[in-house]
């Protein structure tokens, strides 16, 4: 699996981005996506997953109401709107795939492949 993440940039507090991640190779059954975040100095934190083969979207209750996760299964890509940025909210944006139980989904161990990453940087 090869992920490609894309759409990270600058912007002010209060914007909006949205991020892209195109997958390639395995992403049916129970391959899932998720999206996490690295910011300066801290752990990478968990933001939002599903799995290809069903329809329910996990998000983590920081950003629930803000981030919205959606995806076109046939371009194998996944799409991370974010909405009401804040500064708290700059860091490395990831895409990740693998195959985690559903217990699990929300834990960075449990995905075997990511994407490069993609800044985004938001200013007061």
């Amino acid at each position: 699996v090869q992920l490609q993440a894309s759409g990270g940039g600058l912007v002010q507090a209060g914007g909006s981005l949205r991020l892209s991640c195109a997958a390639s190779g395995r992403t049916f059954g129970d391959y899932a996506m998720g999206w996490f975040r690295q910011a300066p100095g801290k752990e990478r934190e968990f933001l939002a997953a599903f799995r290809w083969s069903g329809s329910r979207i996990y998000y983590e209750d920081s950003v629930k109401g803000r981030f919205t996760v959606s995806r076109d299964n046939a371009k194998k890509t996944a799409y991370l709107q974010m909405n009401s940025l804040q500064p708290g909210d700059t860091g490395v944006y990831y895409c990740a795939s693998g195959r985690p139980i559903l217990s699990q989904i929300a834990t960075a161990s449990q995905y075997h492949y990511w994407g490069q990453g993609t800044l985004v940087t938001v200013s007061s």
